[in-house]
Formats: structure tokens, sequence, C-alpha cells
């Protein structure tokens, strides 16, 4: 007795297939964390060398923004401190950057409940 087996690639296909594609999304979701970690750890670098020539508390959050290019620099987050009003030479000036991401994957939101949250910061000496 012989069976016809011409649907059974079909059907394993479909088996595989979202799992498959969950996957990939979630491989590529990794990416963009990883890069935009990286991208916002750079700006509060740039951010911080600023304050510590003694650049105003809006100079360097102006800057954060208009240089941050892993999403929407006006959404955002900059925390500077001490602020400019107090900081003096010979202290810590330390800029902390908070951007919220949204994942691609299908809910992602669900699992790791809203978007994801990514927070760097840089400390540096003023001049």
């Amino acid at each position: 007795m012989i069976r016809e087996e011409k649907g059974q690639s079909l059907v394993e296909f479909a088996l595989v297939i979202p799992v498959f594609l969950l996957f990939f999304v979630f491989i590529i979701d990794l990416g963009r964390v990883a890069y935009t970690y990286s991208t916002m750890h750079f700006t509060a670098q740039e951010t911080v060398r600023l304050g510590s020539f003694g650049y105003t508390d809006a100079e360097m959050e102006s800057y954060a923004k208009q240089h941050f290019t892993a999403g929407n620099g006006n959404s955002m987050v900059v925390s500077i401190t001490p602020g400019d009003s107090i900081r003096e030479s010979g202290d810590d000036v330390t800029v902390t950057l908070s951007y919220k991401m949204n994942a691609i994957m299908p809910l992602a939101e669900l699992v790791i409940n809203g978007p994801i949250d990514i927070q760097v910061d840089s400390t540096i000496r003023v001049e």
C-alpha cells in the first residue's frame, strides 16, 4: 500500500514559518536595541564633553537632541547634573539620556510591559 505524501512539505512549512519569522523579527529588534544603545552612548559622551568646556545645560540638551540619529531626538529625555548654575571648575558633570523605543516584534510590548527603555550616562570633570 503506497500513500500519497504530496502535501507533507507544505504542512511542515506552514508549521515552521511562523516560528522562523518571529525569531527573525526578534533578531532585528535586538539589533535595533544594540544600535540605539551604541548611538545614545556616543551622543552622551559628546554631550558631556561640551559640559566640560563650560557650555550651558540648554546648549548641551540641544546638542544631544540634534545629534541623536537612531530615533526621534525630541522624544529623548536629557538630564544634566549638577546644573550649570552651580557647576564649577573641578566638579564632575553627568549627562543621562533616556529613550523609549517601540519593538517591531508582535506582542513584544506585552511581554516586556511597554516600550523598551534605554538609558545611558556619561561623566567627565569640568575644566
